[in-house]
């Protein structure tokens, strides 16, 4: 069995992480879908409503697997059997980051392949961030996130509105 983590910190799970999703698990039997506890980054859903999201919007994929992890993605891969990484890339901005992060994960373990599939044109604008800024201010993410996560992301952000 081919196995392959999609890491991130999904604040919140966009359709083109989806996109991506969807497009792994063509090429690997088992994808774990890593949502990353970071201590250092100020989220707007905590890691275990991350985890709770994704596992509602992948509820009906095969092979797809949801959990959380702390610690080193390279960690995280290994203790799960996986052979590679999957990333997304939206843009040219995206690359020198990957590609960073790809250098530093090949020295800590080059049995790990890196994966990077190209976000679908329709997708290539879209971030967590633009969604979760969207949203803050009110405006429609309908478009841009599963249903369940489009809920959530109002419920959030009417409770500091008062609507």
């Amino acid at each position: 069995m081919r196995a392959a983590i999609y890491p991130g910190s999904f604040d919140p799970v966009t359709n083109g992480h989806l996109d991506i999703l969807r497009r792994a698990t063509r090429l690997f039997d088992r994808v774990y879908v890593a949502v990353l506890k970071n201590s250092e980054k100020r989220a707007l859903f905590t890691a275990e409503e991350r985890l709770e999201m994704l596992k509602e919007v992948t509820s009906g994929m095969d092979g797809v697997i949801c959990e959380t992890f702390d610690g080193l993605a390279v960690t995280y891969a290994r203790s799960r059997g996986a052979i590679a990484m999957v990333r997304g890339l939206r843009a040219v901005s995206d690359f020198e980051a990957e590609f960073k992060m790809a250098t530093a994960n090949s020295r800590l373990d080059p049995e790990i392949e890196m994966v990077y599939l190209m976000t679908s044109t329709e997708h290539s604008f879209l971030s967590s961030s633009i969604v979760r800024e969207v949203a803050s201010m009110g405006g429609p993410v309908d478009a841009w996130v599963p249903a369940p996560v489009a809920r959530r992301l109002k419920e959030r952000f009417s409770q500091g509105r008062g609507v």
